[in-house]
């Protein structure tokens, strides 16, 4: 099977610190992939890379067969939009949105009209308990409640792939479990393929793959199904 998304050799310095030192990984479309590793590992930095936010300093990142490095900030810009998800620790949701307007933004940002962007919103909240709910300020929800938006977010537009960085970190055990179970129910329905990073053994546990990253550098922890 083609990978969707793969990293080969990939570099990463900050100055004279090596973060990302000579990494492979593949990623198959509708795959969970799990990055442990503890503060400081290079994991997020990892993550990035794959996300084409940061630009490897050696190595190369592909996806669907095209190597970031030859896009330009617009079509990387475009990518990351139309293509990409994100989750991130602690939400990263704009106060002055409604729920309904965050989970709806990047059906928007991509020249959807109102109306069938919050359609389909208000589809996906739905389906993470969200309903009653859409036309509340983010500052009003509780962290379960904000994290269960951002993932709505990054899933509302059917990406390829969802990048989540230490996505349940900022949770108490019981709504961690509660997101995580939603996050990756609708992730795999849709068939979107996933990479968290994580120092959770819990959340790993619930990957198809699992890799450690030490120092910069990833190994294979366990491939279920490889």
């Amino acid at each position: 099977m083609t990978d969707l998304l793969r990293a080969e050799g990939v570099d990463l310095f900050y100055g004279d610190h090596r973060a990302v030192s000579g990494v492979d990984f593949a990623l198959r479309r509708g795959e969970v992939a799990a990055v442990m590793g503890s503060s400081g590992s290079g994991k997020s930095s990892l993550l990035y890379c794959l996300a084409g936010v940061l630009a490897p300093g050696g190595g190369r990142v592909v996806f669907e067969g095209v190597d970031l490095a030859g896009l330009g900030d617009e079509e990387l810009s475009a990518l990351r939009r139309e293509r990409f998800g994100f989750v991130f620790q602690y939400g990263e949701l704009l106060p002055e949105l409604t729920v309904e307007e965050n989970a709806a933004l990047p059906l928007r940002l991509a020249g959807q009209r109102k109306a069938p962007a919050h359609a389909a919103a208000g589809e996906v909240l739905g389906r993470l308990g969200m309903t009653g709910l859409l036309q509340r300020r983010t500052s009003q929800l509780s962290g379960g409640q904000s994290q269960r938006v951002a993932v709505a977010r990054a899933l509302v537009h059917r990406p390829a792939v969802v990048f989540a960085d230490e996505p349940t970190g900022a949770l108490d055990s019981a709504n961690a479990t509660a997101v995580l179970d939603e996050f990756l129910r609708l992730a795999r329905d849709q068939d979107t393929a996933v990479v968290i990073v994580t120092h959770d053994r819990d959340v790993a546990a619930r990957a198809d793959v699992t890799y450690a990253m030490v120092d910069g550098v990833l190994n294979s922890v366990a491939a279920a199904g490889r």
